[in-house]
């Protein structure tokens, strides 16, 4: 499987759309969060999602996954369920570490399997908090910080 990662287009909005439906899913399911989920379309807005560069992860010429985010952060990152453990979300992470130019950010919901995959990669656990579920707000979760740093960088 080729995986090549390429600017966000317009064209790609029903994908993710397929994708981060399919995918948040999982995420609110390990979480037992199930009744908050709510659609790309109901949430990408309010959420952000294109407050920062959007990338996209294409298999083979179709649409993987995507990642979103800054040098400093990622705030998205979905991966098609039927791609799982392929090197989707590896090649789609990579290329955000690649970018930055110190620590890296992001949250992951508490019981989210993904946790074990970012802390693979160098991610370490900075805090946890519980509070609003961002993108649904009447419900609460538990969020977990983690942080990638360069190598030789300190704490």
């Amino acid at each position: 499987m080729t995986i090549v990662i390429r600017p966000y287009e317009a064209a790609d909005w029903a994908e993710i759309c397929r994708i981060h439906d399919a995918a948040r899913l999982d995420e609110l399911r390990g979480a037992g969060l199930l009744e908050a989920y709510l659609d790309l379309e109901a949430t990408f807005e309010n959420e952000g999602l294109f407050d920062d560069e959007v990338w996209v992860a294409e298999a083979d010429g179709r649409v993987a996954g995507f990642i979103a985010g800054s040098s400093g952060e990622i705030t998205w990152a979905y991966v098609d369920p039927a791609l799982y453990r392929r090197g989707v979300g590896r090649a789609l992470l990579q290329h955000m570490l690649d970018r930055a130019t110190g620590p890296v950010e992001l949250e992951v919901l508490a019981g989210n399997s993904a946790r074990a995959f970012y802390e693979a990669l160098g991610f370490v656990l900075e805090t946890t908090t519980t509070g609003k579920l961002a993108g649904n707000e009447a419900f609460q979760a538990t969020g977990h910080t983690l942080v990638w740093r360069p190598a030789g960088e300190s704490a």
